[in-house]
């Protein structure tokens, strides 16, 4: 490599975008006060395997919800839909076809592909590591883990009920896959729940300032829009390569907070990086639509879960 080329430096923006700091200015400039307040923590509980991964049950865990088409559009293109959103932990049988969708969270609509579901469901990569025999099973269920902004509901309530399912399903390590900011939240706490459990965990997503600044035993990093932690779309050998450094990092960690970059890159053109939630590339007119748009989607939501929400300072769709 020459001087030169060593000088030719990448743009400002082609790093992992925090999260954290632009969900904070977009929703100050859309009228709401209150930052929200993120979990952070010191210390992070650490559970090594207990048992070679070749000998362990796998359990997946998601954030996206099995399709209902009672619930409105839920399709490729479809606008946030907090109708879809479900709110208390569910399992589905593995071996049947699920139809997960993402609609009810809030993804990075502009750049995320939502129309295969590998990019954010990983089973297909996990059944094959079953035939390979690098894990010793699935799990007979995969689960469903409700986006709460509420971290009290998540550790006291939700959190349980994962753990109670696999624990009857005699999962051994989990992999879970979150898709919005408040989903990364979700499943870095869970992830913190289950090791002080004792069942090893490595979460697959996209916001490396969340999981991070949360602080989880172990991350696969993606740098690819919200929505799409597991895969590039229609590209098989990336759902097989993630897997793997997934399997490879519950196997290799060690110690917590150990988190592994995928080598691999979106697209060539960083500037989708600038997309989400980013008020400087929207018009006075589209940042006053939004905020309404905002309030009527988050009342909505509220009505619909009135019971299971705490107060919050940030929308249902982040």
């Amino acid at each position: 490599m020459s001087k030169v080329s060593e000088l030719v430096f990448a743009p400002e923006w082609d790093q992992p975008v925090r999260y954290i700091e632009r969900t904070r200015s977009y929703y100050l400039g859309l009228g709401y006060d209150n930052p929200y307040v993120w979990a952070h923590y010191t210390e992070v509980p650490f559970s090594p395997l207990k048992k070679p991964l070749n000998q362990s049950v796998l359990g997946l865990i998601t954030t996206a919800v099995p399709y209902d088409p009672q619930k409105g559009d839920q399709g490729p293109g479809a606008p946030y839909n907090a109708a879809a959103k479900f709110y208390k932990p569910y399992q589905h049988l593995i071996d049947t076809n699920a139809d997960l969708r993402i609609a009810h969270v809030g993804i990075d609509r502009k750049n995320a592909n939502m129309e295969d579901s590998h990019c954010w469901f990983p089973l297909e990569a996990a059944q094959q590591a079953k035939n390979e025999g690098k894990i010793a099973s699935l799990s007979p269920h995969f689960y469903g883990m409700p986006t709460n902004r509420s971290q009290r509901h998540t550790l006291e309530i939700d959190a349980p009920m994962i753990l109670e399912m696999l624990r009857a399903d005699h999962v051994d390590v989990a992999v879970l896959i979150p898709n919005c900011p408040i989903c990364h939240q979700s499943q870095s706490l869970l992830a913190r729940f289950l090791e002080s459990a004792g069942i090893s965990t490595v979460v697959m997503g996209a916001a490396k300032d969340i999981v991070e600044y949360c602080g989880v035993p172990r991350f696969l990093f993606s740098d690819f829009p919200l929505g799409n932690a597991a895969a590039r779309p229609h590209d098989a050998s990336s759902r097989q390569l993630n897997f793997e450094l997934a399997l490879r990092l519950l196997e290799s960690a060690p110690a917590p907070r150990t988190t592994v970059q995928s080598p691999l890159i979106w697209s060539s053109d960083p500037s989708w990086k600038l997309d989400y939630s980013n008020l400087e590339r929207l018009s006075k007119e589209e940042v006053a639509r939004l905020r309404k748009e905002a309030e009527q989607a988050d009342r909505k939501s509220t009505r619909l879960n009135s019971s299971h929400t705490d107060i919050s300072r940030m929308p249902s769709s982040a």
